[in-house]
């Protein structure tokens, strides 16, 4: 009850933020990070009396925002790769980690009752699965009533760093999602039923309204909706449920400083109870800032959040960064950028 009065009370600020308030650090981009970086804003602005406004507008929006250098910093969840950010003069890190998670509207089942595997699942994606009571799906949840309904694919109509996260799993459990569909921010989604929405808002609302759905949002956004989640079968063959604790099982192997610009993959990671639909969410900055009181303050504002944030990370069931890692931001990224 308390991490959902603790959301709660950071969609109230949301909801002030997206409009704008008073504010001397901007921000835009991805929407799964929004209801964090909404609570640590608003404990940074009673703590220094500094505002800070974020535009939840998608992981695509935040990366050309900050390209063409309309707000201090972009956030992704689709990491940027090392020659873009070279050739953009930009340094990128992570600033919190999360899950995605699949979500149904299927009356008389309990959060986390089904489960799915993800080969079955991709399938499902496709439209190549697309009643409930489908014997593959019938398989992996025997005893249960699966109704001979329609499924509708709920899906992302904006560029989106949550959509990377979850077809990049799909990519990675199952080569016909692979060969045929990739990931991306984007991908031209092959099942006959499906809808858009916009933002992990806009998807949540789209699966609560549409009787049959399955879709995809952040963790958190389950949380404010009461969603009913699947379970999912993960690397070690285990089914588990979406929290912090099996986000922060899945990082704990990541070898971040192993890719440029720290952008790892976590999806399908190995481990009895990683989720395995884990990632991190970025954020994008330049060496040479146009505005570097403005990039100054960004930087105070995430280390803020780095020494004194990791409660309200975890009361909304996001995974704070360990202190080892974040100390090598400071030393290996942040220095990059100049003062």
């Amino acid at each position: 009850m308390m991490k959902l009065k603790s959301f709660v009370a950071a969609i109230g600020l949301s909801a002030v933020a997206a409009a704008s308030f008073a504010a001397d650090i901007t921000g835009a981009g991805a929407t799964f990070p929004f209801p964090i970086y909404a609570k640590w804003a608003e404990s940074y602005k009673a703590a220094t009396g500094t505002g800070m406004n974020y535009q939840s507008i998608g992981s695509s929006g935040g990366i050309k925002q900050i390209r063409a250098k309309t707000v201090t910093f972009g956030a992704t969840d689709a990491p940027v790769k090392g020659e873009e950010l070279d050739k953009d003069g930009m340094v990128q890190f992570p600033a919190v980690i999360g899950g995605t998670v699949p979500v149904i509207n299927l009356d008389g089942f309990k959060p986390g009752e089904l489960r799915v595997t993800g080969p079955v699942m991709a399938e499902m994606f496709m439209g190549k699965i697309s009643k409930w009571n489908d014997p593959k799906f019938a398989a992996l949840n025997p005893g249960k009533n699966l109704p001979n309904e329609i499924i509708t694919i709920v899906h992302r109509a904006d560029g989106s760093g949550t959509t990377f996260n979850w077809t990049d799993y799909l990519s990675a459990v199952s080569k016909d999602w692979a060969d045929s569909v990739g990931k991306g921010a984007a991908v031209k989604w092959p099942a006959s039923t499906s809808v858009g929405g916009k933002g992990n808002e806009g998807v949540a609302a789209n699966v609560n309204r549409v009787k049959g759905s399955l879709g995809y949002v952040e963790y958190a956004y389950v949380k404010k909706n009461k969603m009913t989640f699947m379970q999912i079968q993960n690397a070690d063959g285990k089914y588990v449920s979406p929290d912090d604790l099996t986000f922060a099982a899945a990082a704990a192997s990541a070898d971040w400083f192993s890719v440029p610009g720290m952008g790892v993959s976590m999806v399908n990671a190995k481990g009895a109870t990683s989720w395995p639909v884990s990632t991190a969410s970025f954020i994008l900055m330049y060496k040479n800032p146009a505005d570097k009181a403005a990039s100054a303050e960004a930087l105070k504002f995430f280390d803020y959040a780095f020494k004194n944030g990791k409660k309200m990370a975890a009361d909304l069931d996001y995974v704070a960064l360990p202190d080892s890692l974040t100390d090598q931001i400071r030393s290996k990224v942040w220095s990059q950028i100049q003062k």
